[in-house]
């Protein structure tokens, strides 16, 4: 039998006073048990239970998400509790595949697999050899061209390298008609001034090629053997290295506006020069001051070649013709020392060969340009300790040696 002894006077069982800070708006103060959620409060069913109720942890026992037991928390209005109710999670749709574009792309903004026409030319001839190789910008732009016995003298040969740029109708262009314009120039002028016939054959090349009314510019670097002289022309950044027992001789002088006295040329002309990226360009646009063609920027960008005259000697072991894709990532020496172990010294030269060996070292270190290298002398002189003729050697390198001086 259990026993109830209720005491409605006693302080015990008198509700404590709660702070109106605490109370509802009806006067009614909030739920502080954890376990509530926030509803309100039943009376207990007798005075003994509601004595005997005191918890001994006021920490939530079960693990369903319960009301904050702070009294200030509970002020919060109802309808913002909406974290502590189950929402069903929102379905994210899945984005759409990225395609990481390659690094050439990049650099490039085109697409790596745009064709581009012919990948290489090779040639192997008597007398020269010929490697080009297409680059990652477009199609091939680069020509050549190589004569020789000119006018039936087997003591005269031309050769060029000429490199284009805009398109490739300029370098075609020239590698047709610049041989001929210098032999009929130099007929004309005679056999003491051919410096200035190679130099009128340029202009004149020049003047044919804007009448054409195309587009785009070359330029140009080109070897006349005559009689025991080579003449060496440029004009642009394609350039001419000679190997001197095997030290690399550059024959040209490359045509950038960032050099002094084209720069204080094109200036005075009334055009301007400046560097984007680290390219010094006329008139915002062309990256090379000389070169045939290019009508928008003729008032600046001349096809006045420089040339330079030397007798061949032994000492002269060979000869390369390159367009800048070579020369930009491989320098003088290197060319020289990579060449000379298939061109001196040997029964059989190759300079095919090293023609090609050329062009990969270039475009395996980064190269994006088309690359284009000629050998019109190699091994020329190879094995001759004296001026006797080796029977190795070209039928045109024969030439070349028996005009040497003291011949």
């Amino acid at each position: 039998m259990s026993l109830s002894l209720i005491i409605p006077n006693s302080p015990i069982f008198s509700p404590k006073k709660v702070p109106s800070i605490f109370c509802k708006s009806d006067g009614s103060a909030f739920s502080s048990s954890p376990r509530t959620n926030g509803s309100q409060q039943q009376p207990p069913s007798s005075p003994l239970s509601l004595s005997l109720s005191s918890p001994k942890s006021s920490l939530p026992i079960s693990s369903t998400p319960q009301s904050p037991s702070s009294p200030l928390s509970i002020c919060v209005p109802k309808k913002q509790l909406l974290f502590g109710t189950d929402v069903a999670p929102v379905k994210r749709k899945r984005p759409g595949r990225i395609e990481i574009p390659t690094s050439m792309a990049v650099q490039l903004g085109f697409a790596a697999e745009t064709p581009r026409g012919e990948e290489e030319v090779q040639v192997e001839e008597e007398g020269y050899s010929v490697y080009c190789k297409r680059g990652r910008r477009g199609k091939m732009e680069d020509r050549y061209s190589a004569a020789v016995d000119l006018n039936g003298d087997p003591k005269q040969a031309f050769f060029g390298v000429y490199d284009g740029h805009g398109d490739s109708k300029a370098a075609e262009f020239v590698a047709k008609n610049l041989d001929k314009k210098v032999m009929e120039e130099v007929s004309k002028t005679g056999e003491d001034a051919i410096d200035d016939a190679i130099r009128d054959a340029y202009l004149i090349t020049d003047m044919d090629f804007l009448k054409e009314d195309v587009g785009g510019g070359t330029c140009c670097v080109t070897a006349m053997i005559h009689k025991g002289d080579l003449f060496v022309s440029n004009a642009g950044d394609c350039r001419a290295v000679l190997s001197r027992n095997g030290v690399a001789e550059a024959l040209t002088n490359d045509h950038h506006p960032s050099r002094e006295d084209e720069r204080d040329r094109i200036e005075a002309l009334g055009g301007y020069v400046d560097c984007c990226h680290g390219v010094w360009r006329i008139q915002g646009s062309l990256a090379v001051s000389r070169a045939i063609g290019d009508k928008h920027l003729k008032q600046w960008v001349i096809a006045e070649p420089e040339t330079k005259m030397l007798k061949i000697k032994p000492e002269c072991e060979f000869l390369i013709l390159a367009s800048d894709g070579l020369w930009n990532k491989v320098t003088n020496q290197e060319a020289v020392d990579l060449v000379r172990p298939f061109c001196v010294g040997l029964d059989k030269p190759k300079p095919f060969s090293a023609c090609k060996k050329l062009a990969e070292l270039s475009s395996w270190r980064g190269s994006f340009d088309d690359i284009s290298v000629m050998e019109p002398l190699a091994a020329m002189l190879v094995g001759l300790t004296s001026f006797d003729v080796n029977i190795a050697v070209s039928f045109l390198q024969m030439q070349i040696i028996r005009h040497s001086p003291g011949m």
